[in-house]
């Protein structure tokens, strides 16, 4: 039976499956770092966290002049960073490093644990009004080695092209390719650990755009661990709405970069979006596919006393 225990900040949750912490303070969102861990095989995450959450953007680059707005609300243009590619802050701050600490609710169901959690942002910019609402829901089962979990903005302004930014499945840290196999791509097909030896940006190579390539049929992300026995298995990212992703990187910066952002379409005041995934633990490529092909089509878990389900739509629900 799926079990949850609260120390401190961390809440710790256990499967017959899986280990995780959901740490409420400090880098918050997501699974934590390390610690989502594959009892089949002792493997766990390499990075930073997963499902790990930053803030809201547009695809513009930010005005010179008067209108700018001031230093720290300005994105950084670092080409081997951020690659050539417009984009300018709606509202901050980054949730994983400056939020410090999150609400939370914790669900302990008979065939299930859920954690929601949720932020409001604290900073706008070009005239708008701050308070945009983030929530977070993951959920564990028994008898799964990953877990499901869904992000949801519910904006405060009108924007033409509004963009949330996450890691999925979450950042990948290495020396020297040392800790793992490959890294998959849906939209892509495979890549061996060896083409991340050297740093390069995001519009260099691996970047996805909706609208180029073509709409992939799933939205896969994943990276082959390597275990002190040879290949390990795959940590998988899965967008269960492909439609949903406006634009991924996969590029080395020191480690592997999973940015994802989902979004990317006008959202107005009040209205929310979102996405939901499946992200865990799987033997092979094909063992993948065929969960993804099962869970194929939400955008959000709702989650309503002791009852959760996935939903086909993204509700404005939720104290504003």
């Amino acid at each position: 039976m799926a079990t949850a225990r609260v120390e401190g900040s961390t809440i710790h949750v256990e499967t017959d499956m899986l280990q995780a912490e959901i740490h409420t303070e400090g880098y918050v969102s997501g699974v934590a770092r390390g610690t989502l861990l594959d009892k089949k095989t002792g493997a766990r995450d390499l990075g930073h966290g997963l499902d790990i959450v930053d803030f809201l953007l547009e695809a513009k680059w930010d005005e010179e002049g008067p209108d700018a707005p001031p230093e720290a609300q300005r994105y950084r243009r670092d080409p081997a960073v951020h690659g050539d590619i417009p984009k300018r802050f709606v509202e901050l701050p980054q949730i994983c490093t400056r939020a410090r600490r999150l609400d939370y609710q914790l669900v302990e169901a008979a065939d299930f644990i859920a954690v929601k959690q949720w932020f409001h942002y604290t900073e706008a910019t070009y005239g708008r009004t701050p308070g945009s609402r983030w929530e977070q829901v993951i959920v564990f089962l028994d008898g799964q080695r990953y877990f499901y979990s869904a992000d949801k903005i519910i904006s405060n302004n009108t924007v033409d092209d509004l963009i949330l930014r996450i890691d999925m499945p979450g950042h990948l840290r290495h020396k020297g390719a040392d800790n793992f196999e490959a890294i998959y791509l849906s939209y892509h097909g495979l890549i061996p650990s060896r083409e991340f030896l050297a740093d390069f940006s995001p519009d260099e190579r691996y970047l996805y755009h909706r609208g180029a390539p073509p709409l992939p049929d799933r939205f896969i992300r994943a990276y082959q661990v390597r275990l002190p026995d040879g290949p390990g298995p795959w940590l998988a990212g899965m967008t269960l709405q492909p439609e949903v992703v406006w634009e991924a990187w996969c590029h080395q910066r020191g480690y592997v970069c999973f940015i994802q952002e989902i979004g990317g379409h006008r959202v107005a005041a009040g209205e929310a979006f979102g996405a939901a995934y499946a992200v865990g633990w799987f033997d092979d490529i094909g063992e993948m596919l065929a969960v993804y092909d099962e869970l194929r089509g939400p955008v959000a878990i709702d989650l309503e006393g002791d009852k959760w389900r996935f939903a086909d739509v993204v509700r404005p629900g939720g104290e504003r």
